[in-house]
């Protein structure tokens, strides 16, 4: 289609360029033929010349065609090729980009790019080739006069030059300020319950105003260059005519040139203008184009850190389910000064059920992004039956793995603001409030153990935050959190565990007491591990202390994890 394409825009363009010098024949056919032969011979030119200017119509017709549908199917191949390359990446990546970032790249990225390279690309070509043409037939027609209005040609091409460097790093900035306006608006909306429980609607849209309002004023800068740029290159055209009219005036008066001639070297001298401002405008949506696609290329060849469907695939009567953490060590690439695990080691038999308690920010969740590899240990491995699952297919490994989870909405901003959204006027709560609001959910231990304290980015939806820890910010931002009906939950999980390996990660006793086994976690490593009636029986065991102190909260997150 695309080859097509270029031959109907060769056609289109011959026969555009070809008017002026057919019509330059007309008018010197008019003056110089005698009244004898004149009728026919102006007749006949002009047939032939409309007939050429309908073929010329139906070639760019059909141009026009053959590059727009060639323009949805890039931009439709290219979406494709995004959003693959995405859902490729391993979880560290999504860690660290928004979705809403995303978004833009795979709507009005692919878009622009679409557009510069379809239609704009055909446009510019075209512009390209009249100019070329319109050039060579005005040193056709009088090289002297040809090189006397060309000179203006090499100022405006440095002009171009700088004014598209400008303007791509200024479209590359649009393009980004677009994408954090589109991440807040996607974030917001998703989660419109909690902005609507909170009455933030008025405040979200003034946020959104905000971003919005920074593209706003790249845009200015991106209209002064480009009002700048096109008033040169109208100028730059009208003086190519001026001067066409001012030598080719001499040349006329010293019997150089005929009027015809003139004629059709004022023609050229206009197509070649409109080429030159044509050109501009293509070279300015290339440049935005290349601004757009910058980000957007890195994505598509992006290579994700962890294979999606390579590796070891286990026979179904090779698969018992025995799960193995062998001296594990592990800190999430965004928080590598914050490590989570340090040589820990859990043994969970084929087909029990073993439960896993702890403070929060113990790990628990953790523990189940290691096994399903949504994450490598730093050092030590994670078997299934003896096997790394780093040998495994991990596409295979997640099938054979089912998952239950329960878990509140953050917004992927700090810790203190999160807590701070609860409030009518989040500006006017203090560092002392959000400090108050953490100790009374009890919260206020494990947010002084970041690094980066209440400062901390939780990620999008609080995914950088164990369940426990997104259910006490939760708890600070609105001093209340719904409870699940414990008896049907815990009714459905017993169905789900019969025959299969289980792992129980809770915050509440109740959920634990049929487990096989109990795993303690604390100090970034297993410090319990028995039966639930075993622990329980130590009196100097943390699982005694905990509940002694009641440190287990009225709701829970469990993740239930079976073969």
């Amino acid at each position: 289609m695309g080859l097509s394409a270029v031959g109907f825009l060769v056609v289109s363009s011959a026969v555009t360029m070809s008017a002026p010098f057919f019509l330059g024949q007309v008018i010197d056919t008019i003056y110089t033929s005698s009244s004898a032969d004149f009728s026919s011979s102006l007749t006949s030119l002009c047939i032939m010349l409309a007939g050429i200017f309908l073929c010329g119509g139906a070639a760019n017709a059909v141009r026009v065609y053959l590059m727009q549908v060639s323009g949805q199917q890039i931009v439709r191949n290219l979406r494709e090729s995004l959003f693959s390359s995405i859902l490729r990446q391993e979880v560290g990546f999504f860690d660290k980009t928004r979705t809403g970032e995303l978004i833009n790249r795979l709507s009005a990225d692919t878009a622009l790019v679409g557009h510069a390279l379809t239609d704009n690309l055909s446009d510019g070509l075209r512009s390209v080739a009249q100019a070329a043409a319109g050039v060579s037939m005005m040193f056709y027609v009088s090289p002297s006069l040809a090189t006397f209005v060309l000179m203006i040609v090499p100022p405006m091409a440095g002009l171009a030059v700088i004014y598209g460097r400008y303007l791509r790093s200024i479209s590359k900035r649009t393009q980004d300020s677009l994408a954090q306006a589109t991440q807040l608006a996607e974030e917001r909306i998703s989660n419109l319950r909690t902005v609507r429980a909170f009455g933030k609607e008025l405040s979200e849209v003034q946020k959104y105003a905000g971003k919005v309002d920074h593209v706003l004023h790249l845009a200015k800068k991106e209209a002064v260059l480009r009002a700048g740029f096109f008033g040169a290159s109208g100028l730059s055209g009208n003086i190519i005519v001026l001067s066409v009219l001012y030598k080719g005036g001499l040349l006329m008066a010293s019997e150089h040139m005929t009027v015809g001639e003139l004629t059709s070297f004022l023609m050229y001298a206009f197509w070649v203008g409109i080429s030159i401002a044509g050109f501009s405008s293509f070279y300015s949506e290339l440049m935005k184009g290349f601004g757009a696609g910058t980000r957007l290329w890195e994505l598509v060849e992006r290579k994700p850190e962890f294979p999606l469907n390579e590796g070891l695939v286990l026979k179904p009567e090779h698969l018992k389910g025995a799960l193995e953490f062998h001296n594990v060590s592990f800190a999430y690439p965004t928080r590598k000064d914050a490590p989570i695990f340090e040589d820990l080691s859990l043994s969970v038999p084929a087909g029990s059920v073993m439960a896993v308690v702890g403070p929060s920010g113990s790990g628990k969740s953790t523990l189940v992004s290691l096994l399903l590899r949504l994450y490598d240990p730093d050092s030590g491995m994670v078997t299934v039956d003896g096997h790394d699952i780093r040998d495994l297919n991990p596409y295979w490994l997640r099938s054979h793995i089912g998952t239950v989870s329960q878990e509140p909405v953050l917004f992927s901003c700090s810790i203190a603001e999160n807590i701070a959204y609860g409030a009518t006027d989040p500006s006017r709560v203090t560092p002392q409030d959000i400090i108050r609001a953490a100790q009374i959910a009890n919260a206020h231990g494990f947010i002084r153990g970041f690094p980066q304290g209440f400062d901390t980015v939780v990620g999008e939806k609080g995914v950088l935050l164990s369940g426990g820890q997104k259910q006490r910010i939760a708890i600070a931002r609105a001093f209340a959190l719904d409870a699940e009906n414990e008896f049907l939950v815990q009714e459905a999980l017993d169905r789900l565990m019969e025959g299969r390996t289980v792992l129980i990660i809770a915050h509440r006793l109740s959920t634990i007491q049929s487990a096989d086994a109990v795993a303690v976690l604390d100090q970034r490593r297993v410090v319990e591990c028995g039966r639930h009636a075993q622990l329980l029986a130590n009196q100097d065991g943390l699982f005694r202390k905990l509940m002694e102190k009641q440190a287990f909260p009225q709701s829970e997150q469990r993740e239930a994890l079976s073969k």
